[in-house]
């Protein structure tokens, strides 16, 4: 994959080596040893430079990513893929039930990394597979994809200063009372298992779930849920320590008369692009499976 940024460099700006104005724009130390190792990848005022360059105001700064090699042991496969956004620097996928995100024992051919591995070898592209917000594989709706190391680096440092928002829509049988709220119960692995999360007071890690109850419908809520933290099964446990637990949920409420799998979907991502700084924010329709079971 290629990628060329331009930056224009400020008067603020003047008298920054290279290397620390791209700091500064979010480029890892990481990204700085790959890019000094790519061909002609650092151009000032269209000649070549080394990061330790000072830049003087009205440069322009030029970083030509260029990425040759695609992710090892993702075998391409044809599957269908629900691409809502897509630019030079990332896409949004509306992924399905049951697909998982990444290659896994006994997954090996229907991942989203397949999907897309498939995707750009159509366009004789090199890809390497970095998804940014990981979803459970029964769990449904948007995930972001960076398209090359920079774009990657910026979203990652973003989630861990918890700047993606990610909203999620959940189906629970009865009424959730109170309709609405903050569960802040801290999370661990259950012991003896590498699966199973459960609430731990005191060897968990923080969690904080907000939620509000959208609608009762045919004997069951829809929820919608705010994430501040990304723990493992964090709605799912969060909800069953309520007293709610999700519908169709295997692990921790296998409750399946109306959906066969936990009813819960992605439905908007909101976050500052990575590299143009613009505002973005995607949403995805509720599923049919979990439209059914609200009688929608």
């Amino acid at each position: 994959m290629e990628r060329t940024l331009t930056y224009h460099i400020r008067e603020t700006e003047a008298g920054l080596r290279i290397e620390q104005f791209l700091r500064r724009k979010g480029y890892s130390a990481q990204n700085l040893t790959q890019i000094k190792q790519m061909p002609e990848s650092v151009l000032v005022n269209d000649s070549f430079c080394y990061l330790r360059h000072t830049l003087a105001a009205g440069d322009e700064l030029r970083i030509h990513i260029q990425e040759t090699e695609s992710s090892r042991q993702i075998l391409p496969v044809q599957l269908p893929l629900n691409i809502v956004y897509e630019d030079e620097d990332l896409l949004v996928v509306n992924k399905p039930t049951g697909m998982p995100i990444h290659p896994s024992l006994n997954n090996y051919t229907n991942s989203l990394a397949n999907g897309l591995a498939w995707y750009y070898l159509q366009q004789e592209k090199p890809f390497i597979f970095r998804c940014c917000n990981r979803l459970d594989r029964d769990t449904s709706g948007l995930t972001v994809v960076a398209k090359h190391l920079v774009s990657a680096s910026i979203l990652s440092s973003m989630t861990k200063r918890k700047e993606v928002c990610r909203e999620y829509l959940a189906v629970a049988r009865g009424h959730v009372m109170p309709e609405s709220g903050i569960i802040t119960a801290p999370l661990a692995r259950r012991e003896g298992t590498i699966i199973e999360r459960v609430v731990d007071w005191e060897k968990g890690e923080p969690a904080v779930t907000h939620y509000q109850v959208v609608t009762v419908r045919n004997g069951h809520s829809l929820v919608a849920l705010r994430l501040e933290t990304g723990r493992t099964h964090q709605i799912r446990i969060h909800m069953k320590y309520l007293g709610y637990p999700l519908i169709g949920d295997y692990l921790y409420n296998p409750d399946m008369e109306r959906i066969s799998r936990q009813a819960l979907h992605s439905y908007r991502l909101s976050f500052i692009h990575p590299i143009t700084g613009e505002a973005m924010c995607f949403e995805a329709q509720l599923p049919e499976d979990m439209k059914q079971v609200l009688a929608l």
